[in-house]
């Protein structure tokens, strides 16, 4: 058995094909059910342009500190450059950049923990190169979504009226180099050192990932935690709580976090496939027949506000899925 997530080849998801999404089916039941992770390839993105992607990238993170001033995220609007975040109530060592799909000017914003997009006066062409990835992005978690459904025996669409109005968003990560990082083996809650993001898991149904050529991120396998080793060319997902939810246990959402470096740059950009607002998500009654419901309901737009609350203070214990468990 090896250490590193399974390589499924989705090609065809993107495009709806019945035949992919039952294939792909059984590729992902295995490793979605033992940790909730596995790399996709065939995933219809070509490489010219996940490289104009990952220079929009980097030049967004090299602007000039006033440049990205502007456009800083706050409790108001969630999306924009940011430099403060915490995970578990501590300081990452990471600045990112949050986006979601434009709204017209007449369009009001949710009143939840969304944003509007805005975009550097420094870089005319950033927006067109994230708007295009954020759109490639939401195609595959569709298919994948079906994907999943299948894979546990559902219908393929039968969660597709959750996502109809979906509050997705697309996150950018720099990591620089870390003066005092923590060591690769150190505990969930290291005594020393530094990470770059702390250990937690998606909150949302599932989260594709874009990374560079350095390996970074750490996944919980059993009592392990496994340093994924990027695939070039490949999209690595994982499994989010709402997912965990759904399917009553059968499907993990997987505890991560990333390490930081001593010696290098390192860049990521995880794709958050939300539901809707509107949604209250809870074990499907098609996966509990005979069997233990696990957990009560969840409303989406109350867990992702006090998750996204956690991102900017100490509010105390983050809001986790056990909360909603039964018994």
């Amino acid at each position: 058995m090896s250490d590193q997530p399974d390589l499924v080849d989705v090609t065809g998801l993107d495009r709806g094909d019945a035949g992919a999404t039952e294939r792909v089916a059984r590729a992902i039941a295995g490793p979605c059910a033992e940790w909730g992770v596995f790399h996709a390839v065939g995933h219809g993105i070509p490489p010219g342009e996940l490289a104009r992607f990952a220079d929009a990238m980097s030049r967004l993170f090299e602007l000039p500190a006033a440049a990205k001033e502007e456009v800083r995220r706050t409790r108001d609007n969630a999306w924009g450059w940011y430099d403060a975040e915490l995970t578990k109530n501590r300081r990452d060592w990471k600045e990112v950049f949050d986006y979601g799909p434009e709204r017209t000017a007449d369009a009001s914003a949710p009143p939840h923990s969304d944003g509007t997009n805005r975009w550097p006066d420094a870089m005319p062409d950033l927006r067109d190169a994230l708007l295009a990835h954020f759109q490639r992005c939401e195609q595959i978690s569709r298919g994948l979504l079906r994907a999943l459904c299948a894979s546990l025996g559902l219908a393929p669409d039968r969660l597709d009226t959750a996502f109809a109005d979906h509050t997705s968003f697309q996150r950018l990560n720099r990591y620089l180099p870390c003066p005092d990082p923590a060591p690769p083996a150190a505990s969930l809650l290291p005594d020393r050192g530094q990470l770059a993001v702390h250990h937690h898991t998606d909150a949302g149904a599932l989260t594709v990932l874009w990374q560079d050529q350095h390996a970074g991120l750490q996944v919980q396998r059993g009592e392990q935690l496994v340093l994924v080793e990027p695939v070039p060319g490949a999209l690595t997902v994982n499994l989010g709580d709402m997912l965990q939810v759904w399917s009553n246990d059968r499907y993990r959402s997987p505890v991560h976090r990333v390490i930081a470096s001593s010696d290098h740059t390192r860049y990521s950009a995880p794709f958050f496939w939300n539901p809707s607002y509107s949604t209250v998500c809870t074990p499907l009654p098609e996966l509990t027949r005979g069997e233990r419901v696990h957990y009560r309901p969840v409303s989406w737009a109350r867990f992702r506000d006090q998750r996204s609350a956690g991102d900017y203070a100490d509010y105390g214990a983050e809001i986790q899925i056990a909360d909603f468990r039964i018994g």
